[in-house]
């Protein structure tokens, strides 16, 4: 699944492709999870530009001159990408067609990527804002008795953080991802804040190094230890996979558990 760094810098280079192109045609392919009718979506869309592309949490939104919001939300495997007249690729959910004959489509063989006109604010704030610090962090920690990387995926609580980046996050702020949040020491929360905006932008960073036209997938071979391929942490610990419900959890015994 694309997570907040990928879709930072997708939304910088769609920002570069689409920005002031207008829109002259929508197909809806598959509409189970559209949120309002293929014929509403369309009288809002069709024959306005892009005026800007955004990441918002783990969407990114596409706004028009009209001031309509289109969300798309790639899910576990959707996809993106463009194309000259006619879209090509398989399982399509959702296809931009513009006045130039290029276009966008989202896909996903799973068929859960997640179109959305005009998606509703949510209450919790992106892990990029400012909002987010060591006093939020204090807060939302000592309230609750969940494992702490639970908190930090929980999107009701900090929008944006996904399962890598979690255990990337929790390395860096040398927290065991099953530390109790309510029992992590203030001295820890401290390093825990600065751990999430480093680690996301260092990210960013390397994802427009190794990849700079990119829009689509997920870039992790940088990553120091939420990768199958390593053994060892960048400070020599051994690197333990855990797997529960589902979900994988890479981390060391360098890291303390609370």
């Amino acid at each position: 699944m694309p997570e907040l760094p990928d879709l930072q810098v997708f939304s910088q280079n769609l920002t570069k492709l689409l920005k002031g192109k207008t829109v002259k045609k929508v197909d809806v392919i598959k509409d189970v999870k559209l949120n309002v009718s293929t014929k509403e979506l369309k009288k809002a869309l069709e024959d306005q530009k892009i005026t800007s592309i955004s990441r918002v949490g783990k969407e990114l939104h596409f706004t028009f001159g009209n001031k309509t919001v289109l969300g798309l939300h790639l899910m576990l495997r959707g996809k993106l990408n463009t194309f000259e007249e006619k879209n090509t690729a398989k399982f399509p959910i959702i296809e931009l067609l513009f006045t130039d004959n290029t276009g966008i489509a989202m896909s996903d063989f799973q068929g859960q990527a997640t179109p959305t006109l005009n998606p509703e604010d949510k209450d919790a704030p992106d892990a990029m804002s400012d909002e987010v610090n060591y006093g939020f962090l204090k807060t939302k920690l000592n309230k609750s008795k969940a494992a702490v990387k639970n908190v930090l995926l929980d999107q009701h609580v900090i929008r944006g953080i996904g399962n890598a980046y979690a255990d990337e996050i929790l390395y860096v702020a040398g927290i065991s991802p099953f530390s109790t949040s309510n029992n992590i020491p203030d001295a820890a929360i401290k390093k825990l804040d600065k751990a999430i905006k480093s680690v996301l932008t260092n990210a960013e960073k390397a994802i427009l190094k190794s990849n700079p036209d990119i829009i689509s997938g997920e870039v992790r071979d940088f990553l120091a230890i939420h990768n199958a391929k390593k053994k060892e942490s960048p400070t020599g610990g051994k690197i333990i996979q855990s797997t529960a419900g589902g979900r994988k959890t890479y981390y060391t015994e360098e890291q303390e558990q609370y």
